[in-house]
């Protein structure tokens, strides 16, 4: 343990060294009190004030804000992706070396640029659950659903401040391909009941998830075998970070599909509210 502190330390005290400081000049960048206050008004009014603000109110109807907000994600997830494509320094994961290219200026402004478009993403899909809250639809604001949302805001702040490394690139990728996915969905499932028939692969949104975090870990666990010259501090977060992803999915996907499969079978409004639980971004 106290040689896995020791190494983070070391590796966090490199980056804040070497970081670029023009970062800290982009919005919510500078300090880490605005994060945290969005993080904190967020838990706030979703677990407290908003539940009971609409307690004895009348659920909001948001069909056509939902409308385009999913249609809004699903072209934001898209331009994200092509952020991690137009690196003209591809990341050199299968190389035997695996040499750190973020030495390099360009590459290194492409990265911060690309990760801090992330990280406003992340802000903006904080809405899920508000929009959860002002339908009256409490029972999705699961606790896998709020952590996800909390944790994946907070820490793209914190590896856009101190430890960008392109470990983050393909995390980034994989995570906006996947909501490319997701959102599409939800855009169907908010145009109306007579969209349904064309959501029959709703049941497999956890598989997608699962299938993202199983790629990460082994993308993961083959940066660390080759003991590949990234960031190890960072490399290890990302460990940590999708194994507890990966246990959270796989306990929701174990109780609302294997212990509750004639929930999901119910009807269209039922399996739809399941499926949302497992929304993340």
């Amino acid at each position: 343990m106290a040689s896995l502190v020791h190494l983070v330390v070391e590796n966090y005290n490199e980056f804040v060294e070497t970081r670029d400081p023009m970062v800290d000049s982009w919005l919510f960048m500078k300090s880490p009190i605005p994060v945290v206050s969005i993080l904190l008004v967020y838990l706030y009014f979703v677990l407290k004030l908003g539940p009971q603000l609409m307690s004895k109110r009348k659920a909001f109807d948001l069909k056509g804000v939902m409308i385009a907000y999913n249609a809004y994600q699903v072209l934001f997830s898209l331009w994200l992706c092509s952020q991690a494509l137009k690196v003209k320094k591809p990341v050199q994961i299968l190389s035997s070396t695996c040499k750190n290219p973020s030495t390099n200026k360009e590459f290194q402004e492409v990265l911060s640029n690309g990760a801090w478009w992330y990280f406003f993403s992340k802000i903006v899909e904080l809405l899920d659950t508000v929009f959860f809250v002002l339908r009256k639809k409490q029972s999705q604001v699961t606790f896998l659903h709020v952590y996800h949302h909390a944790i994946t805001m907070f820490f793209s702040w914190g590896y856009l401040k101190f430890l960008p490394g392109e470990q983050g690139v393909v995390i980034g990728f994989l995570n906006s391909l996947v909501h490319v996915v997701m959102y599409f969905y939800y855009f169907l499932s908010a145009l109306g009941p007579k969209y349904q028939k064309y959501l029959w692969w709703k049941k497999y949104m956890t598989w997608i998830q699962l299938t993202q975090f199983c790629i990460m870990l082994a993308y993961l666990v083959f940066i660390i075998a080759m003991d590949c010259k990234l960031p190890k501090s960072l490399t290890f977060f990302f460990v940590g970070n999708v194994v507890v992803f990966l246990y959270l999915f796989s306990n929701f996907y174990r109780k609302a599909y294997t212990k509750k499969h004639s929930v999901v079978q119910d009807g269209p409004s039922t399996s739809n509210g399941i499926v949302k639980q497992i929304k993340t971004n």
